[in-house]
């Protein structure tokens, strides 16, 4: 019985998890406008009218840039809480955090001496 109780919240987040967004996708399929026309079907992006090929191949230099500006992104969620945190951590975290940012500013010049981040 305790231990039932003890996963009831959990059992309650996971069956709403689950009902929620059969719900709603039930709602608009039922709600929703049923007069598919071809100006409606043609694919449309940003405002503008498709053309051309849609599939062709992206440089993996975009790729890069976006991996790299994750990383760079994750960084502020370590910085952040430090940032918060600063006065309680003392003259440790500064350390700590100064060697963080530095390994990530040796990681940035690499990819810079590279030429990752020149576009062509």
């Amino acid at each position: 019985m305790d231990l039932a109780l003890k996963y009831a919240p959990m059992l309650i987040l996971l069956l709403l998890a689950f009902i929620i967004p059969v719900l709603m996708l039930s709602v608009a399929a039922f709600t929703g406008p049923r007069q598919p026309s071809e100006r409606k079907m043609t694919p449309f992006e940003c405002g503008v009218e498709s053309f051309g090929d849609t599939r062709h191949r992206f440089s993996v230099r975009f790729f890069l840039v976006a991996l790299l500006f994750i990383i760079f992104d994750i960084e502020s969620v370590f910085i952040y809480p430090w940032a918060v945190l600063f006065r309680k951590l003392g003259l440790f975290g500064f350390i700590e955090m100064s060697i963080f940012l530095f390994i990530l500013l040796l990681g940035l010049f690499y990819v810079w001496k590279k030429g990752a981040l020149e576009w062509e």
